[in-house]
């Protein structure tokens, strides 16, 4: 049975995966432009990795710079079927104290339409279902890998994805707490969509950090305090993935989540219809339905 080969983006902090063997970074090109940075791919335990840091090397890109769509096709470039997306957030119950961990199972989105996050167009159209925009299964071994290694975690939640770079005004964040949200942050959503068009796994482990600026016996957010606390988290997320991807190759089995086969009845035109150069541009994504 081959090796699992796994996706790390790597969030606020997180830049590298320690422990890797066998290391090289991999450029690449793709129809849609540069994605932020080279992959570095290796092996760790018994499985293959694949880590790129969203904002690149040296937090070079903000979120609405970030290519989504070159990150995750250079993923499905390179074999990925699971991704664990580590992401800084802001908290907005007060029960989720900075320095839990949370695994979202939905998102909301309040993004100012400046991020591509389809690779539908240009003469081809399809429709994902998304009601459930992560992977159940890698999120169930997400929290089960927190647990054991003694984090603080919460199990589902829904994240808001804001457009950034600044954080919220006081009365946004006083709203958003009125829709019932848990986590606020500025990048997970385009990722989780692209990740299901392209059928890959898609789970987060999220990283609160503050309280945003809706607790009233709490600093409001400052890049200062969210490092200070990334600090705390980034080493017990390296763990979370350590023991994550353990599990996910003792698991190991073919996937029987909707995740594998999102595309089976999502491409609405006709075949003949789609222009050669998308289809080029688009055969890691859609080939084999074509």
């Amino acid at each position: 049975m081959k090796q699992p080969v796994i996706g790390i983006i790597g969030g606020s902090g997180l830049y590298e995966i320690e422990g890797l063997t066998e290391v090289r970074e991999v450029k690449l090109e793709t129809p849609f432009g540069d994605p932020s940075d080279v992959y570095i791919t290796g092996t760790l335990g018994d499985a293959q990795m694949v880590f790129l840091p969203r904002h690149g090397r040296g937090h070079r890109l903000l979120p609405s710079e970030v290519n989504y769509r070159a990150n995750i096709y250079g993923m499905k470039i390179l074999g990925v079927e699971h991704i664990i997306s580590v992401s800084a957030v802001g908290s907005m119950k007060e029960e989720i104290v900075p320095g839990h961990i949370v695994v979202p199972d939905q998102f909301f989105d309040r993004t100012q339409g400046k991020r591509a996050s389809t690779f539908f167009g240009n003469g081809v159209v399809g429709h994902v279902q998304f009601a459930d925009p992560v992977c159940a299964d890698l999120s169930a071994i997400l929290v089960d890998s927190a647990r054991e290694i003694g984090a603080t975690v919460h199990q589902g939640g829904t994240y808001v994805c804001i457009e950034g770079p600044n954080f919220s005004t006081r009365a946004e964040s006083h709203i958003y707490r009125s829709w019932g949200v848990d986590i606020i942050g500025m990048t997970n959503l385009p990722e989780s969509r692209l990740a299901r068009e392209a059928e890959i796994c898609y789970g987060t482990v999220a990283l609160a950090t503050d309280y945003d600026c809706w607790h009233e016996g709490h600093d409001d957010v400052s890049v200062e305090a969210v490092i200070a606390v990334i600090q705390k988290n980034v080493a017990t997320a390296r763990e979370i993935i350590k023991t994550a991807v353990t599990m996910i190759v003792q698991q190991r089995q073919q996937r029987n989540c909707p995740c594998a086969e999102a595309l089976k009845f999502a491409i609405m035109t006709d075949k003949s219809l789609i222009p050669f150069e998308t289809q080029q541009a688009l055969e890691p994504i859609i080939g084999k339905y074509l």
